[in-house]
């Protein structure tokens, strides 16, 4: 009888044959040599890949389609309707209204310094002092030289003048009295009593007299206040008072007295130091109102005005501000900078601020409420005459050509082109385009710096 002929099955890939009769599949167990299992595990391999790939271009087609029919997410700055204020900011320093430069007119050695930096002094004080004995001991010849020519002058009408005023009386009655002698000789001679030489005696005496009172006349005038004697003891007493004054004048010149009152702020000279006439010692910083100097941008010049208020801070103090207000405004540009000199008076200077002390001002030139305000960075070509922003508008962006107003920090006053509520493209958002279809998500405005 002939009987019924059996396969026998290898081993090979018995667990996945095993697994497969154990879930109740029908699995074609795959027969012949080894390799051709490897190439059926390749081409499932194969298709796994394309079907991955197939699934991540359709969500990338999924995804720019979505864009396209919803629009690319962006976010943009909402017009927002509130209050604006414009500022110019610049960096000073603080200076007093008056600087006084102490320096001497005389020249020697310094004998005494009275003050010392920082210290507060009133006016007519003591600053600098020299060594001043050579010009006390002129001074004190001078004065001497001085009440020797008032003493002169004093003699003149006290003594001279009367004495001179006898000498004139003794010579008159002298002269008098020759004349009688003489007229009494000539009798005497015509009656034959004396002969012709006492006559000639007599006629003598009468002429010396005579020349005697000639000189005591002219004594007697010199003497008077009109006379020449009075006016060389007065033109010695003129002499005198100059020198006089002149040794006082090089006594001033070795003192330095405080013309007002202030705080000196420099230093540079010490006791024993020879000086010399115009060296500057000293800068004292006279008493009043502060002011902050600035330099000013000269594009920033039409919106500067006398009056306008502002607010400062001290690099070291920068938590704390104090108020000032513009006081000055040069009237030339300094070329090589391009900038304008301004300055603002402090009506309340805080302690903490010192001369010289660097600041920084910030001038509020305008403020506008109710304006409609967007973010600077949102316009395009701001500088130009034809300023632009990016607006969306039904979900697409549309280029505007808008009307700029007050301009601060961060924000900008527009007149016209948009309003409140619309949303603008920052400038910082690149590969958004006007005509492009976009879905807005609104962000905060940058606010002003503080």
């Amino acid at each position: 009888m002939h009987q019924p002929s059996t396969s026998t099955v290898k081993p090979t890939a018995n667990s996945n044959a095993h697994s497969a009769s154990n879930s109740g599949e029908n699995v074609a167990l795959p027969t012949g040599k080894p390799g051709a299992i490897n190439e059926g595990l390749k081409k499932r391999a194969l298709w796994l890949k394309i079907g991955v790939a197939a699934l991540l271009a359709l969500a990338l087609a999924f995804y720019l389609l979505r864009n396209m029919l919803l629009g690319t997410p962006t976010n943009v700055y909402a017009a927002t309707s509130g209050e604006l204020v414009q500022s110019v900011v610049a960096s000073g320093r603080v200076i007093s209204p008056q600087r006084v430069t102490v320096a001497l007119q005389g020249s020697g050695r310094v004998l005494r310094v009275a003050v010392a930096e920082g210290q507060t002094v009133a006016a007519g004080q003591l600053l600098i002092e020299l060594d001043n004995s050579d010009t006390m001991a002129s001074l004190a010849q001078s004065s001497a030289a001085v009440a020797q020519a008032q003493a002169k002058l004093r003699q003149i009408g006290e003594l001279n003048q009367p004495q001179a005023l006898q000498t004139l009386a003794q010579a008159q009655a002298t002269v008098l009295q020759a004349r009688k002698v003489l007229t009494r000789n000539r009798d005497l001679v015509a009656q034959g009593f004396v002969s012709q030489a006492a006559v000639d005696d007599a006629q003598r005496a009468v002429d010396v007299a005579a020349s005697q009172v000639a000189s005591a006349q002219a004594q007697v005038k010199t003497n008077t206040p009109d006379g020449s004697d009075a006016a060389v003891a007065k033109a010695a007493l003129r002499q005198a008072i100059a020198g006089e004054q002149l040794a006082r004048a090089k006594l001033a010149q070795g003192q330095v007295f405080a013309p007002s009152s202030g705080v000196l702020i420099s230093r540079s000279v010490e006791v024993g130091d020879i000086v010399q006439p115009g060296k500057a010692l000293m800068v004292l910083a006279a008493s009043g109102q502060s002011q902050v100097l600035v330099q000013i941008d000269e594009k920033n010049l039409s919106k500067i005005a006398l009056g306008q208020t502002a607010l400062g801070s001290a690099d070291a103090f920068a938590s704390q501000r104090f108020d000032a207000v513009v006081a000055y405004i040069n009237p030339g540009v300094d070329p090589t900078r391009g900038s304008v000199e301004v300055k603002l008076s402090v009506p309340n200077p805080p302690i903490y601020l010192r001369q010289d002390m660097t600041v920084s001002i910030d001038i509020e030139t305008a403020r506008r409420t109710g304006a409609v305000v967007i973010a600077s960075s949102a316009v395009e070509d701001a500088a130009t005459d034809k300023p632009w922003v990016l607006v969306v508008r039904d979900k697409r962006v549309v280029k505007q050509f808008v009307t700029l107003g007050l301009r601060g920090d961060t924000r900008v006053e527009v007149l016209g082109g948009i309003e409140a509520g619309e949303g603008v493209v920052p400038v910082s958002k690149t590969g958004v385009k006007a005509g492009q279809r976009v879905r807005a998500t609104i962000t905060a405005v940058p606010p002003p710096k503080p």
